[in-house]
């Protein structure tokens, strides 16, 4: 019987640890076919929804919140209509950063507690904001929500209409380091945006709600999962498992570890929310995949009936069919309209491109930086931020998140004589290695070129003869013969860990394994930082042994010796050297 019992468990472990390292294999990217997980009890659902918020909000630069300076919003240029009222709109997000757009408001008198606000993002289209076509027109939605009893903010993505501090596709991989791109711009826009809604008068505070089609979609669900002030949402046309988004400001570094847009999108629940889908785009599964993933986390809150799906046989758009199933619900769950009549859309009077744009015949603010200047600012900003924060369990969760890495609940081993090798279960990842037997206080030795690099240096023929039991690991990337990953496959830092961050996870599985405190941790060489940062976030204490007298922590360096997008705006050397010293 006992015989037959470790059978078993030899043969669950060979189960749990692949013959390949599936990080290596498995390449996630924006055209992967993804499956939505299932979640039995809404407790579980909430521990993954606040995970994922964190996530979400680290990717963007945005964990924790950058200080909100005063909006000194400008509002002019109005143009009145019978119905409602356009404004011109430019509003300062950031000292110095300016985001145009247009506001549309009733003309009638406001109820008792004011209009509902709606933030309304463009999408990829040729006019922005100003998209007028048979396919999408901005302008008619914003008029006919106006026309419903909507107070309606249309504003840009970067770099399109009036605001063309930078452009709208930027990310260097220095930029990278400080999670500085366009989603983290469009994303602070739009929380700052609500902050604007709520701050007019005439509007509820209390409901606000989102729509935006395409990458327009994207923004409103990402904010929806953020900022719990929005109350009612119209995702429309973007909601997929088969594509993620095909932009920059779609796909920042480590948006989507482990996750995909519908489970973002789920994050709305238990608030009203609509998935407008077509037959001719990536949401052409939206009614057998995307809406019921979606539902059954509504179901979880026994909320089902504030999820509700539009499909219609069409290209890509937010059309007229699209916008008028929109009315209709954001009528029925918002103004508590039952009457399908007044959902329909009205004819429009489009004004004149340079009536509707803020910079026409006139210039941005003197104290607006330029491109240059607004990165030092994104930079500035988080430095104070980052060097006021004493917390250092919020430091490490910072750091965590930057680099993608986690504690692991449980981690499984083969050994056949000296060889080891380690795996995390459901993570399909192997890391391989050997032992050496001894006594005392173990030591996890890391080598930049593998375990075999490590036997054959003299820093492990001095750990041998100290007497103490020894490990040391291909950490992931290295060692011989290694499976080269496909780098160039679409937004590969949005879906996939940098090698750097997979290989202080790999530092952290044998740590976890190990299982004791005060483990000696050793790294040379390239290691030395990999080894600094696994200490850093690891919640055991453990004796680090790494020179990194040579690595000071410039952008340059982290570029060029330790690539992890973020690891600057979580603070970089300076935290991973603080959460690694003097620990109890």
């Amino acid at each position: 019987m006992r015989t037959l019992l470790i059978l078993l468990t030899c043969g669950a472990l060979h189960a749990q640890i692949p013959p390949t390292d599936a990080r290596n294999t498995e390449i996630p990217n924006t055209d992967t076919h993804f499956t939505a997980r299932t979640y039995k009890t809404l407790a579980e659902w909430q521990a993954r929804r606040a995970h994922l918020r964190k996530q979400i909000l680290s990717a963007a630069g945005l964990l924790p919140m950058p200080p909100k300076n005063p909006l000194n919003p400008q509002i002019f240029g109005r143009i009145e209509n019978q119905t409602y009222s356009i404004e011109k709109v430019l509003l300062e997000t950031l000292p110095g950063y300016y985001l145009g757009g247009n506001l549309y408001r009733p003309m009638k008198p406001a109820p008792a507690g004011g209009f509902p606000g709606i933030v309304s993002p463009h999408g990829h289209w040729t006019y922005g904001r100003l998209e007028h076509t048979l396919l999408a027109s901005v302008p008619a939605r914003c008029i006919n929500l106006a026309q419903q009893g909507f107070v309606v903010f249309c504003y840009d993505m970067v770099g399109y209409n009036d605001t063309v501090q930078t452009p709208h596709d930027f990310g260097t991989p220095a930029e990278q380091l400080w999670d500085f791109g366009p989603l983290s711009l469009q994303l602070w826009n739009s929380i700052r945006v609500v902050d604007f809604l709520q701050s007019l008068p005439g509007v509820n505070a209390a409901q606000i709600g989102a729509t935006g089609a395409s990458g327009g979609g994207t923004q409103a669900f990402l904010l929806a999962a953020v900022d719990d002030r929005i109350q009612f949402s119209a995702p429309v046309n973007m909601v997929s498992a088969i594509m993620q988004g095909g932009g920059l400001c779609e796909n920042a570094p480590n948006l989507r570890l482990d996750t995909f847009n519908v489970e973002i999108a789920a994050m709305m629940a238990p608030r009203p929310m609509i998935m407008v889908s077509a037959t001719g785009d990536w949401t052409k599964n939206n009614l057998t995949e995307e809406f019921p993933a979606v539902r059954a986390i509504y179901e979880l809150f026994d909320k089902a009936a504030n999820v509700e799906s539009m499909h219609q046989d069409a290209p890509h758009n937010y059309n007229q069919l699209a916008r008028e199933a929109v009315y209709r619900f954001f009528g029925k769950h918002v103004l508590g309209e039952t009457n399908a009549d007044k959902s329909k859309e009205r004819g429009i009077r489009l004004e004149k491109l340079q009536d509707m744009l803020a910079l026409h015949n006139r210039v941005l603010p003197a104290n607006a930086l330029d491109y240059a200047g607004v990165f030092a600012q994104w930079v500035r900003t988080a430095q104070t931020l980052v060097r006021n924060i004493t917390d250092r369990n919020q430091l490490r969760e910072m750091m965590q998140f930057a680099l993608g890495v986690e504690w692991p609940e449980r981690v499984v081993s083969r050994a056949e004589g000296e060889r080891i090798v380690f795996g995390r279960p459901g993570r399909s990842d192997r890391v391989a290695g050997f032992w050496f037997p001894g006594e005392g206080r173990k030591v996890l030795f890391i080598h930049p070129d593998g375990a075999e690099a490590a036997r054959n240096s003299p820093e492990f023929a001095a750990l041998v003869r100290t007497g103490r039991p020894i490990y040391a690991i291909d950490a992931f990337q290295t060692g011989a013969g290694v499976a080269p990953r496909d780098r160039d496959a679409k937004m590969f830092l949005t879906f996939n860990q940098s090698d750097d961050a997979n290989r202080v996870q790999d530092i952290l599985t044998v740590l976890r394994w190990l299982d004791v405190p005060d483990v000696e941790l050793a790294g040379v060489g390239k290691a030395a930082v990999w080894c600094q940062f696994a200490a850093a976030v690891s919640p055991r204490k453990v004796l680090l042994r790494a020179d990194v007298s040579n690595f000071t922590g410039t952008d340059q360096e982290f570029v060029d010796r330790f690539f992890v997008p973020g690891i600057q705006r979580a603070g970089g050397l300076r935290v991973a050297r603080l959460l690694s010293e003097n620990r109890e």
